[in-house]
């Protein structure tokens, strides 16, 4: 999975890299610099760690994200020819970092902190990005539809309506991934880079004595929307935090009255909802790992993630949620229970399954 950071001159995206890869990004000036930071780290999961904690596996394998921070200076106001922009949208979803925090120190462009205001700009940005796009599309339509004979126009005269209606949603203030499309027009979106399609988490860089469930209620009522989900967290505290040994940065959560849970994970978990993922598991003395797949998918999907063998051998699927496992100590003991279900290809896995399959090649 791929996160794209983006974000105004001094917002924190690099603080919130940083913190989310245990990294040393510089920041400050990097708005200036002519390429990204990337950076790819496991995903935080709980479950997993319990499933290895039974089966003390050679290794245990979480499941990845890769975190991009890109230039501040990079999106080109509206010019979909700018640096990066191409990339953004091949992004699985964007993180948009919004400053909150006041402080002197560390001086706003402008001089004064708006945070929704600097949402309103950068949407307004990706926005008209999106609308150059299209106006370049259409003025190539124009010419392919005068190269055809009428009777082959049909394709191309389909495109410009659905074209022609994304503009007119985008200059509503209204960004693609809000559309309610039928499948066919979101496969056919696939060939166009739009960065108002990705999903969005907005993480709102707060100061650190901020109520964070005060700010991401303010900002989910008047940002949120679907695919959006909204995080605040005081990402330099964040930063500082993630370099120090897990003993010592839960010390210092307690003795600054801080969650024990970090508020990364929960923008983790804020990036799965919005892509419409969940995680499932593989179980054994040699690995336990953890495995994504999109909401929906089935037995079937699962064994073609985990190998191309196991989806063409297919036999059956064994399946138990993660916790009952841990609670048995074992498949065995699941299955002398009666608890490690049998299910079939069209099973549609659950978020926090063990599955195990069962294939003849």
């Amino acid at each position: 999975m791929d996160l794209g950071i983006i974000g105004l001159a001094r917002a924190g995206k690099t603080s919130l890299f940083n913190a989310a890869t245990q990294g040393r990004a510089a920041t400050g000036a990097y708005s200036s610099q002519d390429r990204p930071n990337v950076g790819v780290v496991r995903v935080p999961d709980e479950r997993l760690d319990a499933l290895s904690a039974v089966f003390k596996p050679e290794r245990t394998t979480h499941a990845e994200i890769r975190w991009v921070d890109y230039p501040a200076a990079s999106l080109g106001a509206g010019d979909p020819d700018a640096p990066f922009l191409a990339e953004l949208a091949k992004m699985d979803a964007l993180v948009h970092v919004v400053r909150a925090f006041p402080d002197e120190a560390v001086p706003h462009p402008d001089g004064s902190v708006d945070p929704h205001r600097d949402v309103e700009s950068l949407d307004l940005e990706l926005t008209f990005a999106d609308l150059a796009l299209i106006e370049r599309r259409l003025g190539r339509l124009d010419s392919e539809a005068r190269s055809l004979p009428a009777a082959e126009r049909g394709a191309v005269e389909r495109d410009r309506a659905l074209l022609t209606a994304l503009e007119a949603a985008l200059e509503e203030g209204r960004p693609i991934r809000a559309l309610e499309l039928a499948e066919g027009e979101r496969r056919w979106l696939n060939q166009y880079q739009f960065v108002t399609r990705r999903p969005l988490l907005l993480v709102v860089n707060t100061g650190e004595d901020q109520l964070a469930t005060e700010v991401e209620s303010e900002f989910a009522d008047r940002h949120g929307g679907p695919l959006v989900v909204v995080v605040a967290l005081a990402a330099k505290l964040e930063a500082e935090l993630a370099v120090l040994e897990p003993g010592e940065r839960a010390e210092f959560r307690r003795e600054l009255g801080l969650e024990q849970e970090s508020p990364l994970d929960r923008a983790i978990r804020g990036a799965y909802d919005v892509l419409g993922l969940l995680s499932f598991f593989t179980v054994g003395e040699d690995e336990c790992r953890a495995w994504t797949l999109p909401r929906g998918a089935t037995a079937l999907d699962a064994a073609g993630q985990i190998h191309s063998d196991l989806e063409r051998g297919f036999i059956r699927a064994e399946v138990a949620p993660w916790d009952r496992l841990v609670e048995a100590g074992s498949l065995a003991a699941l299955r002398q229970q009666g608890a490690l279900r049998m299910e079939g290809k069209s099973y549609v896995v659950q978020d926090g399954d063990m599955v195990h399959i069962l294939f003849n090649v």
